[in-house]
């Protein structure tokens, strides 16, 4: 048993295999994306299945296997699920931070350490209901496509450089635009809405509570539509997140 390798990860899917056994998606912290056996888990007297359901967060033991990877010790770690399984906006919104760490994730035992921290910390915030669901998941989807080199330019102009600020915005230049640079059919955000795209893609959370509610929802959209465009095809989760505004809790 020597080839028993461990790791911490996030569990992003899980497939029916057989009469008993499951297929697990998972990001890991130290291997990337895995995807491993666990044999007997859809059984009631199964040891370790309900550890093994999307948004866990658990420590893994794998045996190599010839295609896939077994599983075979799992210890939950945080059960992000629990808080997240009762709160629509918030299950929706983790819905799509699991489904965008699959899609950016394609080759198989790549490293990507930041991915995975983000896809936890953004779990976390949602589990911990402290922040706007949908703010948490359009930082995380800011910052996840600077991840894979997809950042809107949210500061100077995506196509000369030109330092802002800028008013109009253009998905396929790449952002902001300047009036020289600006193609024909261009957004025209608040400057409300294009100061919150700078400031949860930098992390300025006391900038982002200052700025009016009122750019969320242009905002989300701007976000949406630059990271599909990259993705060349629409994620299955978006268009069921509920975009409205939620206070804080306590």
């Amino acid at each position: 048993m020597a080839n028993l390798y461990r790791d911490t990860g996030v569990v992003l899917r899980v497939q029916k295999l057989g009469e008993a056994d499951r297929i697990i998606t998972l990001l890991t912290q130290k291997h990337g994306k895995v995807r491993a056996v666990a044999k007997g888990v859809r059984r009631t007297s199964s040891r370790f299945g309900a550890r093994l359901e999307p948004f866990g967060h658990v420590d893994v033991q794998f045996y190599p296997g010839r295609s896939l990877d077994v599983v075979t010790q799992v210890q939950t770690l945080d059960a992000f699920g629990v808080d997240l399984v009762d709160d629509y906006q918030r299950y929706t919104a983790a819905c799509a931070v699991l489904e965008t760490a699959d899609r950016l994730t394609a080759e198989e035992g790549e490293p990507v350490l930041r991915l995975y921290l983000l896809v936890t910390g953004a779990l976390r915030a949602l589990a911990a209901k402290e922040r706007d669901p949908s703010l948490v998941l359009d930082a995380f989807l800011m910052r996840a496509m600077a991840f894979a080199g997809w950042a809107p330019a949210v500061d100077e102009c995506a196509r000369c450089g030109d330092p802002g600020p800028h008013r109009a915005f253009n998905v396929h230049a790449g952002g902001l635009v300047c009036p020289r640079c600006k193609p024909p059919g261009s957004a025209q955000p608040s400057a409300d809405t294009l100061s919150l795209l700078s400031a949860l893609l930098h992390g300025r959370w006391d900038a982002v509570d200052a700025i009016p509610t009122t750019a969320r929802r242009d905002a989300s959209g701007l976000v949406a539509a630059h990271l599909q465009w990259h993705l060349e095809r629409q994620l299955r989760s978006l268009p069921l997140v509920e975009r409205k505004a939620q206070p804080a809790d306590g």
